[in-house]
């Protein structure tokens, strides 16, 4: 494998980053999780527009390099790779050991790719099984302690909520996601995906506030609006999830996961989720797939 280290390509063993880089220092850095399918990255502008946004957060605005493309593109064709993870990011650099950052950015910037099956409508799922579902202790931090849309390095939140899923549970019997709320104990998002459930049949996910916007929770939004479906964003309860009709998670790399229980509640699948599912494989094979094949 090779990875593109600040403008490079390197074999994987030699893709490293300095000590003092602040991402490593902080987790003072950028980064956004995509797919490959069929060569395409899905969803690029969105990835780039959330990555320069997190960007500004840090005060580091134009660290996001304008070949970033370009890099992606030679990262997946030095590797050999079609339907692939991408995942991009920028550090603000090597700096003195300081919390205070300097005002002079110089960035670092890596890409790192992994195979992944073909997606579309004659794809194959990342994931085995719906998934099992556990609610945690662990809160979600608030906007106005952490911006929720800045997707950054610094996963601690995610970390702590997964460990505790490992303290609670056995190898043989450990939930695919741990399940987050906020510190008012209203349903938030799972360690690393957005949560929806169809209740009476209204598409039904948590308003944004302490979540992440998610890129596939709000492709899902769009494609549910496209065909008229009862949309509610809004404040939920765990209860709520467990009762419902139907659920399922959202991220890049599962698309979209039926859940099949939450606490050890049945939950499932059915008609919305199936039909979402079609829909946003017919909007990868029409993107990434169809194109390439004239």
């Amino acid at each position: 494998m090779q990875y593109h280290v600040d403008g490079a390509l390197v074999a994987r063993e030699d893709a490293t980053v300095s000590v003092e880089d602040r991402g490593f220092r902080y987790g003072d850095a950028a980064f956004e999780t995509c797919r490959a399918y069929g060569g395409e990255v899905f969803a690029w502008d969105r990835h780039l527009t959330r990555l320069e946004r997190t960007c500004e957060t840090l005060g580091m605005s134009g660290a996001v390099p304008d070949d970033l493309a370009v890099r992606v593109a030679e990262t997946l064709d030095a590797n050999d790779l079609r339907d692939a993870y991408v995942r991009v990011s920028v550090t603000r650099g090597v700096q003195p050991g300081k919390l205070t950052p300097r005002e002079e950015v110089d960035p670092t910037v890596v890409v790192v790719v992994k195979p992944l099956p073909r997606g579309g409508r004659s794809g194959d799922r990342v994931w085995d099984d719906p998934a099992v579902v556990q609610t945690v202790k662990t809160r979600r931090v608030p906007d106005s302690a952490v911006p929720a849309d800045a997707k950054t390095h610094n996963y601690l939140n995610g970390i702590l909520a997964r460990l505790e899923l490992r303290r609670a549970t056995t190898d043989a019997n450990r939930p695919d996601e741990a399940l987050l709320r906020d510190v008012d104990g209203h349903l938030q998002e799972g360690a690393t995906s957005n949560v929806f459930f169809v209740d009476d049949g209204t598409l039904k996910t948590p308003e944004r506030g302490e979540l992440l916007p998610g890129i596939t929770r709000e492709l899902v939004l769009e494609l549910a609006a496209d065909e008229s479906f009862p949309v509610e964003t809004g404040t939920y309860g765990v209860d709520d999830l467990r009762g419902a009709d139907e659920a399922f998670l959202t991220n890049t790399t599962w698309e979209l996961r039926p859940v099949a229980r939450v606490d050890g509640i049945e939950v499932g699948s059915g008609p919305v989720t199936t039909l979402l599912q079609r829909l946003y494989d017919d909007l990868v094979e029409r993107r990434c797939y169809a194109d390439r094949k004239r």
